[in-house]
This record gives structure tokens, sequence and C-alpha cells, in this order.
């Protein structure tokens, strides 16, 4: 859970970072759509001087012919730099159109990522419901086990009174049974003292008591 927590707010931080690069390229985006719409009107600017120097340059000519091939030069080397100016212009024009359909293909880019982090991060919630859901269930059961254990506990502190009550009659019953013995013993003893005249039989007999006694107290 809390894996899936961090991954989420690793999500949640790649959307806002991704949302940020979108913004800050689609500013990118604007500048250089303003320039490239400076750069359009300095070319048609360009333009229009050239198409002035050539009239000019016309003129030049006309007045050349009059007499002046220096202003002719002059102005010819103006519009070398011109031309020079133009094409240099235009080349950077072209590597801002460039620039301008990298940028396009990055937001449409961070557009599809910041997508998928959203889904990503959709997928991510459910994870977390389903495992905190899962975790209501698994308290459920511990409660439940528990409770469980509480009776079995009672049940078992109930048969261990019991147990020992019983203990407490059998000992009482075995001290009973002591004091029997020890009177039985004492008859025995006190019958083979008061008659020395019996025949062997019956003092054979008399000694299997004590035995018979012994065998009892033994079970």
């Amino acid at each position: 859970l809390d894996e899936a927590i961090a991954e989420l707010k690793n999500s949640e931080e790649r959307v806002k970072k991704a949302s940020a690069d979108a913004a800050r390229l689609a500013e990118e985006l604007r500048l250089e759509q303003e320039h490239s719409f400076n750069v359009e009107k300095l070319r048609k600017s360009l333009e229009q001087q050239v198409k002035d120097l050539q009239v000019r340059l016309d003129e030049a000519e006309a007045n050349a012919l009059k007499g002046g091939k220096r202003i002719i030069q002059k102005l010819e080397q103006k519009i070398h730099e011109l031309e020079s100016e133009l094409d240099i212009e235009q080349r950077h024009h072209q590597e801002t159109l460039k620039e301008v359909r990298k940028n396009d293909r990055r937001l449409k880019e961070l557009a599809f990522q910041a997508e998928e982090d959203r889904k990503n991060q959709a997928r991510l919630s459910d994870l977390v419901e389903k495992l905190q859901n899962k975790l209501k269930v698994y308290k459920r059961q511990v409660e439940e086990a528990e409770e469980i254990a509480a009776v079995n506990l009672a049940k078992f502190r109930k048969a261990q009174h019991e147990l020992e009550d019983a203990e407490e009659r059998a000992g009482q019953a075995e001290n009973q049974l002591n004091k029997q013995r020890a009177k039985n013993r004492s008859t025995v003893s006190a019958a083979r003292g008061g008659s020395p005249q019996r025949e062997p039989q019956q003092v054979r007999a008399a000694s299997a008591v004590p035995f018979r006694a012994g065998s009892v107290r033994r079970n």
C-alpha cells in the first residue's frame, strides 16, 4: 500500500511536471510564431526594399547613362548585401519552422505522456481502493479471530479450573483410601496377633491378606 501510494505521488509529480513542460513549450511555440511573423514581415520589407532599390538602380542606370558609374557600383554592392541578408533571414526562417515543428511534436508527446500518467494515476487509485477494502476485510477477520480466541481462552480457563477441582477431589479421595488401607492393615495385624495356634493353611491365608491389600494400594 505504501509503495502504491508512493507511486501515485510520483505519477502526480510527473503529471505536474509534464503540464509545466507543456505550458513552457506552448509559450516557446507562441514566441517562435511571433518571431516567424516578424521574420516574414522583415522579408516582405526587404523585398520591398529590393524593389525600391531596383527602382533606384534603374534610376541610377538612367543617371549613369548621363555620366556616373560609381553610384551604380555602390547600389549593386548594396543589393548584394541585402540579398545576402535576405538569404540569411530565409535560412533562419527555415530553422525556425523546423524548431516550431519539433516543439509541436514534443508538445504532442507530452500531451500523450500526460494522458498516460492520468490513466496510470486512475489505475493506482483503483488499486489503492482495492487494497484498502482488503485491509478492512483483514481487520474484520482479525477481530473475529480475536473474539474466537477470547472465547476459547475462557473455555480453557474454565476447563483448567475444573481440572484443578478434579485433582483436588482425587487427592482427597486418595487420602481417604490411604487411611482406609492403614485401617485395614491394622485390623489384619490385630487378627494375626490374636490367633497363634492356627493351622499352616490358615497362617498362609492370613499372610496373603497384606499382599492383596498391597495390590489394591498399587491399583
